[in-house]
């Protein structure tokens, strides 16, 4: 399966944005007018280190969820016929290579490929693709 970057989604960073600042403003409610009333008091320290705890976790979560949805699928398996890729171990004759982000099961057609290699994909059969060394 072949990816084909999109142009970059705003509405993403847009839509993160605006949750994590909500999602801060309940767990401010949370801690200064519910906790309260259960006789659990956060101070101010414990809630700024709180916010930006969260804040951190939501810079990550964004930093590995935009990626999935900057890229739309391609139907056509033959697509991926082009492609250049790297080998992420050695072919002899099969491993690894990544192409689009992805990792394949591939075949080297004529020569032993080292790790780290540059690969483009002359084939495909299920999931398995053929490829040869770039020039």
């Amino acid at each position: 399966m072949d990816l084909v970057k999109r142009k970059s989604a705003r509405w993403h960073t847009i839509y993160s944005i605006i949750s994590a600042v909500i999602e801060e403003l309940a767990i401010v409610a949370l801690v200064l007018f519910v906790l309260p009333l259960f006789n659990i008091n956060i101070p101010l320290w414990g809630l700024i280190i709180i916010l930006v705890c969260f804040a951190a976790y939501c810079y990550v979560m964004y930093r590995i969820g935009h990626p999935t949805i900057s890229f739309r699928e391609v139907s056509d398996p033959d697509s991926i016929v082009g492609s250049t890729g790297i080998a992420e171990n050695e072919l002899n004759p099969e491993g690894l290579i990544r192409i689009h982000g992805e990792l394949w099961k591939a075949v080297s057609e004529a020569e032993r490929l080292e790790k780290g290699s540059r690969v483009i994909v002359t084939g495909i059969d299920g999931l398995r693709l053929f490829v040869r060394k770039t020039d």
